[in-house]
């Protein structure tokens, strides 16, 4: 399993096999079922998730007080609250597992003695997962300004692998509308 953690730091920048070897050797790899809770609100972020297969989910409370998700993570991209890993204080979101999947998991304290280690990981994660986040912003933006039926249409053609995989809950929470509109208008555009 830290052959697809490994194999996708390589697409980024060359890594001799010494360097792997090191980098294997502060992994863990964790299986996770689906709604499982992996960060709760509130808590400081002590770990990165790298998923190798499945969805997270990142959740967070609405002005109601209703759990929301806010965004989606796949294969092949890194999850965690960067601003309570970073600065250690509670984060305002917390992390599910919104489909059973596997996991590669960076502790910090591992992590970093992973960049004393290895200094040049410290950029390449950050750049990656500093991309990570623009880009997860970009997709949430696209649907504002859209009308519920507009934004599912766009949800299944910009997240399709992520709309085949998740509950209808979590995708009418993600685009801010009730399950049973999300309903209606899946009966509409069939």
């Amino acid at each position: 399993m830290f052959e697809c953690f490994v194999n996708y730091l390589k697409l980024f920048k060359n890594i001799p096999q010494g360097d792997i070897d090191i980098i294997e050797e502060e992994l863990e790899h964790r299986k996770v079922t689906e709604d499982e809770i992996l960060l709760n609100e509130g808590q400081v972020c002590k770990e990165m998730f790298f998923v190798c297969k499945g969805v997270l989910r990142i959740v967070a409370l609405n002005e109601k007080g209703s759990k929301m998700a806010y965004f989606f993570l796949k294969e092949n991209q890194f999850c965690s609250i960067l601003n309570s890993f970073n600065n250690n204080i509670p984060a305002i979101e917390g992390i599910e597992a919104a489909c059973d999947g596997e996991l590669i998991v960076l502790k910090k304290q591992k992590l970093l003695i992973l960049y004393e280690k290895l200094p040049y990981l410290k950029e390449l994660i950050t750049a990656i997962t500093t991309q990570s986040l623009l880009d997860k912003i970009q997709v949430r933006n696209s649907y504002l300004g859209e009308d519920a039926s507009t934004r599912y249409r766009n949800f299944l053609i910009r997240q399709p692998e992520i709309a085949l995989r998740v509950s209808l809950g979590d995708i009418a929470s993600y685009l801010g509308i009730t399950q049973q509109s999300l309903s209606r208008i899946r009966k509409n555009i069939r």
